[in-house]
């Protein structure tokens, strides 16, 4: 099957679309935080067992970038560090009550908000959608040309 020329560009405008959703449903929130420090918290909330180094890693900042993210989260009350208790030397950083509660209301906002959007689409565009997004999110996961043939030698 042959791609359509414009499929790159209507993804692109698609994605724009879909962020402009998504900063909506987040700016109607009486949120102080940025959106940086949000990724931050949710990247902490995905990794449990996270240090600053491994902060800076994820996020590709030096790690004095992201001690200056945590400190500012730290001062409105999201974050807090604390010794791993198996290595004092080591110092975890944990998500408080408060951003739990940030963040998941920050998703059910922006997933009422995408769902607003979807309840606008066809039942059957809207199963077409999801399953060309699942194939979207597994090519984008095969990290070597085996892993991509092996898929394709499973899907054809």
């Amino acid at each position: 099957m042959e791609r359509p020329p414009n499929l790159a560009a209507a993804i692109d405008a698609a994605a724009e679309a879909l962020i402009g959703v998504l900063d909506s449903a987040t700016s109607r929130h009486a949120v102080s935080v940025s959106p940086t420090q949000l990724r931050v918290l949710s990247l902490i909330m995905a990794h449990p067992r996270t240090n600053v180094n491994r902060l800076a890693e994820l996020l590709d900042v030096v790690p004095s970038s992201a001690s200056r993210l945590c400190d500012r989260l730290e001062a409105v009350g999201l974050l807090r560090r604390a010794p791993d208790p198996r290595d004092r030397r080591e110092v975890r950083l944990i998500p408080t009550a408060a951003a739990e509660t940030l963040l998941r209301e920050l998703t059910e906002r922006r997933h009422h908000a995408v769902q607003a959007v979807l309840d606008r689409m066809p039942n059957r565009v809207q199963h077409e959608l999801l399953l060309a997004l699942l194939a979207f999110g597994q090519a984008t996961s095969m990290s070597t040309p085996q892993a991509a043939a092996d898929s394709t030698a499973r899907t054809a």
